[in-house]
């Protein structure tokens, strides 16, 4: 729809983190929205004379910002919160892989609605899954993913996981958890074909994306790369994540995971791994040199013990960084607003220490960074005409924070803030904290009725 003939929603009064090159900011701004598209951003009132105005918000004590990016997450997990949770990575894989090798279509659609809306309600407008437990006969798994996720309202890319080395080859997930490689390599083929937009206002996007070194052979890290790129979609795993992995890689390899992924085909501008702590100055020379992105999952680095990633140098390297809430068995708030702030503190805990990241930086890694990372910053994750209407109102003078003079300090150190209301491609899904889309309640009681179905299923094996 032309923008002069789309509906324009109109919000004043608010306080405008822009996150665009310049990190332009308003004290008190505007912004036009006209239909699924930023019209106009800038400081004081709109422009008079605007037609087709449906609505307007007075959004006084308010701050806009893009909304919050998602760069990994494992929804089935949503289910199997709670459990192991005095493990390191493997140890945490060894206890909790039976159990998740068991789910099935019904357990993935309603662990998926429950993880989309925590983060929706927190902020998030663009999520992603790295979906790669399969179990055979399980249903159309990744299907009930992006029909929670577009039930949901928020922008999605789906990363279209796959094992295909288990204990028997020497990986951690049983046997009857992974695919074969010719099996997985068509399974992602087709979930590609049928589900991937390449528009620029797209809803869904798919990217290939093995579990990780320990769960993956070589061969389907070096035909996964090879499919991707002939597909044209993005490419996605775990890497550096403990200093078991570094081992496991060395042992099996004969090289490091940074080594290793470049041996495959798996470093380049279209390829983001999740987590990356354990990484040394040539590690990250190599992602700056390639590109390469970076998911930082800091709750769940802290969870598993995994360490703290040097997120300050890869950024001065030009390494693209954005955020990621992690599954939820590993973070079990499974919020990313939180993040911006574990963000900031944890990385203050290592060298760089109070000069490790700012508020505006953390902020930048939950929106701008996490665009980047998903191959979608001309779209999304900065407030700029022309830019698809994705942001949030963060309600900033209630008791929590009204005392702070700097809003988006507010926001990132702060108390988690309220979300007055969040809009994806224009149209409005959360209102007050609470999701206009789905039933947050029945959703809360569908995931509890399916967790524990799991656990009986589980007990019965």
């Amino acid at each position: 729809m032309a923008p002069s003939a789309a509906e324009r929603i109109v919000i004043e009064n608010c306080a405008i983190a822009t996150v665009d090159a310049g990190d332009t900011e308003y004290a008190s701004g505007h912004l036009v929205l006209a239909g699924n598209r930023i019209e106009s951003v800038g400081a004081g009132k709109a422009p008079e004379g605007l037609e087709n105005v449906v609505r307007r918000v007075d959004a006084t004590g308010h701050l806009a910002t893009p909304g919050l990016v998602n760069t990994h997450h494992h929804f089935y997990q949503w289910i199997t919160r709670g459990l192991a949770t005095d493990h390191n990575l493997f140890d945490w894989l060894v206890a909790l892989y039976p159990t998740w090798a068991r789910i099935d279509e019904q357990m993935t659609y309603a662990a998926a609605r429950g993880s989309l809306a925590m983060m929706a309600r927190g902020g998030v407008t663009t999520a992603m899954d790295h979906h790669y437990v399969y179990p055979h006969g399980s249903g159309d798994l990744s299907g009930s993913i992006i029909r929670a996720a577009a039930e949901t309202g928020v922008r999605f890319t789906l990363a279209r996981g796959s094992m295909d080395r288990s204990e028997k080859d020497g990986g951690l997930p049983p046997d009857f958890a992974v695919e074969t490689l010719e099996g997985a390599l068509a399974a992602t083929e087709e979930t590609v074909r049928t589900h991937h937009d390449t528009s620029f206002d797209a809803m869904t996007q798919v990217a290939v994306a093995p579990c990780s070194p320990f769960s993956v052979s070589t061969e389907l890290m070096r035909e996964g790369a090879e499919l991707a790129r002939r597909l044209g979609v993005r490419l996605h795993t775990h890497g550096s994540e403990t200093v078991e992995e570094e081992k496991f890689c060395h042992e099996l390899f004969g090289m490091g995971p940074t080594d290793y992924f470049e041996s495959t085909g798996w470093l380049g501008e279209d390829v983001w791994m999740a987590h990356c702590v354990h990484m040394t100055d040539s590690d990250i020379a190599a992602f700056a040199r390639t590109k390469t992105g970076v998911a930082h999952c800091p709750s769940s680095n802290a969870r598993l013990a995994a360490g703290i990633a040097r997120v300050p140098d890869m950024l001065k390297a030009g390494v693209p960084v954005g955020l990621g809430v992690d599954g939820t068995a590993s973070n079990e708030s499974g919020e990313l607003h939180t993040e911006l702030r574990n963000a900031l503190l944890i990385n203050r805990l290592g060298a760089h220490r109070e000069a490790a990241l700012n508020a505006r930086q953390a902020l930048r890694l939950g929106t701008h960074g996490g665009a980047q990372v998903l191959g979608r910053a001309e779209q999304i994750g900065s407030l700029e005409p022309g830019k698809l209407a994705d942001l949030v109102l963060w309600k900033m003078d209630t008791l929590a924070h009204a005392s702070i003079a700097d809003p988006v300090t507010a926001l990132v150190l702060g108390a988690a803030a309220p979300v007055t209301a969040s809009f994806v491609n224009g149209r409005q899904i959360v209102r007050n904290g609470r999701l206009l889309t789905v039933d947050e309640d029945a959703i809360a009681v569908a995931t509890r009725a399916e967790a524990q179905r799991l656990a009986r299923v589980t007990a019965q094996a």
